[in-house]
């Protein structure tokens, strides 16, 4: 095992890439491009040009977060909603190692949350991906594995 502290930036960057998929609650997608291109930049980021086994995997995310037909859409043209699915798709699409999520389904109406999560789950099982993510949604939080609660700064259990 590497002390990732250690890595020079470039390195650091590298692994950050490969094995580290974000969710942020501000989508931080690229309104000038396609969902499907957000949703390859990660990929990009590693290769250097766009192929087309990019272009299958990130249209299968897209699929799988139920967002098919807005695959040519702009990002900046889609709902908060549509954009936060993108970026869960784009956080998973280089099968990263784990995944950080904060309040992934937060602007979901209740079907696409559920959806999300259950994606999220998918990928743990199926991948291996480990998935932490924060939310306030206590039913969502009472259907993982093991929850973490903070209040107040403070673990309670």
């Amino acid at each position: 095992q590497n002390d990732i502290c250690k890595l020079p930036a470039n390195q650091l960057a590298d692994f950050r890439n490969r094995e580290l998929g974000f969710v942020w609650q501000i989508h931080s997608l690229l309104a000038e491009f396609t969902a499907l291109e957000n949703v390859m930049m990660p990929m990009l980021g590693a290769a250097g040009f766009p192929n087309d086994a990019m272009r299958q995997r990130a249209a299968g995310l897209i699929d799988s977060v139920g967002l098919a037909p807005w695959r040519d859409n702009l990002a900046g043209n889609m709902s908060g909603g549509q954009q936060q699915r993108v970026a869960v798709a784009r956080a998973l699409a280089m099968n990263p190692a784990l995944l950080l999520a904060d309040e992934p389904t937060g602007n979901l109406d209740t079907k696409s949350a559920d959806g999300v999560f259950e994606l999220l789950r998918r990928f743990n099982r199926e991948h291996g991906t480990s998935v932490l993510f924060v939310t306030h949604n206590a039913a969502l939080a009472a259907r993982c594995d093991k929850t973490i609660r903070v209040v107040d700064g403070e673990l309670t259990g």
